[in-house]
């Protein structure tokens, strides 16, 4: 039998398993710093596995360093790209991750759904990984990195709404042969946690509202982040521990 991956729900520092009758009155936060203070102390069960935390730009990067500095493990970035539909550039056929080689990650329903040409596929990637490259250079100015083979890898983001793009970094994380692949998020819909429990070996959730809207719902302070504020915060983590080098097969995934 399959073994699911355990989902923690924590209401401030105390973490506890999802169970269907858990009331879910969401949680605002102040700001992405106070939620990534939040998280790491729901993810304090992790800190003896010396995990690396790797950060969605631009959104996760501020609750990504706070969850790094809470464990005192390493900060990275992992870039990636949503693969826009033909004609419907808001609808994403899946993503692509970054790594040497990059790793192509396509939602098997829409897929099916819009049957795209083969050749806008192609086109897409690679116009995508040319704005990943702009802004590897731009986050890591030039930083080496490290493998995260055989390495706990806690992925962490500002909050989740689709689920789409995490989804192609938890099953590039698998190729990448990450020995444990955590997904830890302050906010995202119930439905949606239920839908990527496959992809990850534990997701932890602060709060999961039951009519969600929007990420930014939950914040008192949901500004943009900058690139500038980015890169000022790796710089900051880079002092003390270098960055992440994820190394990824040249496959074509199909994710659900």
């Amino acid at each position: 039998m399959t073994e699911h991956p355990r989902v923690r729900r924590a209401r401030a520092v105390k973490v506890e398993p999802i169970g269907i009758d858990l009331p879910t009155e969401p949680i605002r936060f102040e700001n992405r710093r106070e939620a990534g203070q939040k998280l790491a102390a729901a993810l304090q069960h992790l800190k003896n596995a010396r995990p690396i935390v790797l950060a969605l730009p631009r959104g996760g990067v501020p609750v990504g360093a706070e969850v790094a500095s809470g464990l005192n493990a390493p900060l990275e970035i992992i870039l990636v790209r949503k693969i826009r539909a033909p004609g419907q550039p808001e609808l994403g056929l899946g993503a692509v991750v970054d790594g040497p080689s990059p790793e192509l990650v396509l939602n098997e329903e829409i897929m099916d759904s819009v049957r795209p040409d083969p050749i806008h596929i192609a086109s897409e990637k690679a116009r995508q990984l040319l704005e990943i490259e702009k802004r590897r250079w731009l986050y890591r100015t030039g930083r080496a990195a490290q493998n995260v083979t055989g390495r706990t890898v806690i992925v962490v983001d500002d909050g989740i709404a689709t689920g789409g793009t995490v989804r192609a970094v938890l099953l590039a994380m698998r190729r990448a042969k990450a020995a444990r692949v955590v997904l830890a998020v302050p906010v995202a819909p119930r439905e949606v946690v239920a839908s990527l429990a496959g992809e990850a070996d534990e997701i932890v959730v602060l709060s999961q509202p039951k009519d969600f809207g929007a990420v930014g719902l939950y914040y008192r302070d949901f500004a943009q982040v900058s690139d500038q504020e980015v890169i000022e915060i790796l710089r900051k983590a880079a002092a003390t521990e270098r960055s992440v080098e994820i190394p990824l097969t040249s496959r074509f995934l199909r994710g659900r």
